[in-house]
């Protein structure tokens, strides 16, 4: 992947450039500013849209598009498997998109994501802006290996310039493989639909027996607490979940907590790079 960040005179050597690169939209390996498809009359549609629209009746659409798209999806998972093997006891961090650097939801994912990395875990995220950059930008300062799976979308995700690996989907369900495959443990800081959906996939995954039961720990009480209050008061007495699923989450307000969590889970576990 080609590097877009300018490299200052002042740049140390074997001291990470932390220069913030121009922010991208991406689609596949083109990489675009905002607003360059609209000047490329090129279509918004992302693949995911393309792949879950209903065509018109007919053989041919099926045999001249989706035939060929499953190729495209297996080249993802692919890609992904090889290029994250490696990696280690790493730990998914989740949150908004939006979260502002500066703002303390920004700050409080970068102490998480340092403190993560100190503990010994590559941190993966979405690859993202908003908390996705805090993680990977604290995992990256602390020194530690900080990885992106970034997706297409027709607004608002473009790569952070705090990634030492950067792997690119075009689809949700790909990427989603690629989170709970090679992460140990699962960290959901404030966020919006996006983030509640990792929370509640890993959930089903664990209570259905699909994955291993591994740490799941929601950052923030006074922005969680309404939701479990919700689960518990609602959804528990209506017999839709049971004390045990409720049971598979941990709340805190201290990042060093969630970390020692994590951490003693690993190595109870066996876990080791």
């Amino acid at each position: 992947m080609a590097c877009c960040c300018s490299v200052s005179s002042k740049h140390v050597p074997n001291e990470p450039d932390l220069t913030p690169s121009p922010w991208t939209l991406r689609s596949g390996r083109v990489a675009m500013r905002p607003g360059a498809a609209e000047r490329l009359g090129l279509p918004r549609a992302t693949e995911d849209e393309k792949l879950l629209t209903s065509k018109a009746p007919g053989r041919p659409h099926f045999l001249e598009e989706d035939t060929w798209r499953v190729l495209r999806i297996l080249s993802e998972f692919v890609e992904g498997f090889e290029a994250l093997a490696g990696v280690g006891p790493a730990v998914a961090v989740f949150g908004s998109a939006r979260s502002a650097p500066g703002s303390p939801e920004y700050e409080l994912a970068r102490v998480v994501g340092a403190g993560l990395a100190k503990a010994g875990f590559a941190v993966i995220t979405g690859g993202g802006p908003g908390a996705m950059e805090a993680a990977n930008r604290g995992a990256h300062e602390a020194g530690g290996f900080s990885i992106g799976c970034n997706i297409e979308l027709p607004h608002e995700q473009h790569l952070n310039p705090y990634v030492d690996l950067s792997v690119e989907f075009h689809y949700f369900f790909a990427r989603k493989t690629m989170f709970v495959k090679y992460s140990d443990a699962f960290v959901i800081m404030p966020g919006g639909f996006g983030t509640l959906d990792e929370l509640f996939e890993s959930l089903t995954l664990i209570q259905t027996g699909k994955i291993r039961n591994f740490p799941v720990v929601l950052i923030g009480h006074a922005y969680w607490d309404g939701l479990l209050a919700w689960m518990r008061e609602v959804q528990l007495p209506a017999g839709a979940i049971a004390q045990a699923d409720l049971d598979l989450l941990r709340v805190t307000d201290d990042p060093a907590e969630a970390v020692r969590l994590i951490a003693e889970y690993a190595r109870a576990n066996g876990i080791e790079g």
